[in-house]
């Protein structure tokens, strides 16, 4: 396996473009500030990657944010980082940039929270269950983890569900796979935070689900539990579109 680490921010002079305002030494600032947080970033890839050949640093996006989906094309999974509101460098990508790769890409994506420290990812493990094509693309993605899991949790809300937990019980199975199968009800309106309620009990440190979206008027319009995951996740979650 190869991991490659991919810089993706919009420049200084996308984000102001307008105190630019034709002067060489402003530009020249502005690019400097550029140079600065990559190799920051660089900075800090070298110390996590520790030497090992694996992870590989990549040259930035000529287009930026907008290329990463494509980039992502050609990767088995994309790790992101949960988007902190309050941070200023959160400034340096699309504030849909999260949305739109999941979206646009299709790959799945293990998204980790900015808060707290994630020490582990994947000895308990919480599956949301639905029978569409994103939460199956989710539970396919999540085999490597899911195989390796102490523990190994699905739940699925709504009537009737019972016949669709006992179908994807077979399928883990077959995929070396023991779950522990759970009915969480109606269907809530707040079902993000149902999740992480149900995740926090279970002791989960993975959260595996669909990622519901659809671009509209060229923004992107997610569905409840999504928005409320990707604003207010309290462990790493993999998603997939």
């Amino acid at each position: 396996a190869k991991v490659v680490a991919q810089p993706c921010m919009l420049t200084s002079l996308a984000r102001y473009p307008y105190a630019v305002d034709g002067a060489a030494a402003a530009v020249e600032l502005l690019m400097s500030l550029d140079k600065e947080g990559l190799d920051s970033a660089h900075a800090t890839f070298l110390q996590a990657a520790a030497g090992s050949p694996r992870l590989q640093w990549a040259e930035p996006l000529a287009d930026g944010p907008w290329g990463f989906a494509r980039r992502a094309l050609y990767a088995d999974l994309m790790i992101l980082g949960q988007r902190e509101e309050d941070d200023p460098s959160s400034a340096e990508v699309p504030a849909d940039f999260l949305p739109s790769v999941l979206v646009e890409s299709g790959r799945p994506a293990l998204i980790l929270p900015y808060a707290g420290e994630t020490r582990s990812v994947g000895r308990t493990v919480l599956v949301a269950w639905k029978e569409t094509r994103e939460a199956a693309r989710a539970v396919s993605a999540a085999l490597p983890w899911l195989r390796r899991a102490a523990q190994v949790h699905v739940v699925a809300y709504g009537d009737g569900i019972d016949d669709s937990l006992r179908a994807l019980e077979r399928y883990l199975a077959a995929q070396g796979v023991s779950a522990a199968l759970h009915t969480g009800g109606v269907e809530e309106g707040d079902m993000g935070n149902a999740l992480l309620s149900r995740a926090a009990d279970l002791g989960a440190d993975l959260l595996v689900m669909g990622s519901y979206g659809h671009s509209r008027a060229r923004e992107w319009v997610l569905g409840g539990a999504t928005r409320t995951i990707l604003q207010t996740m309290t462990l790493p979650v993999l998603m997939a579109h």
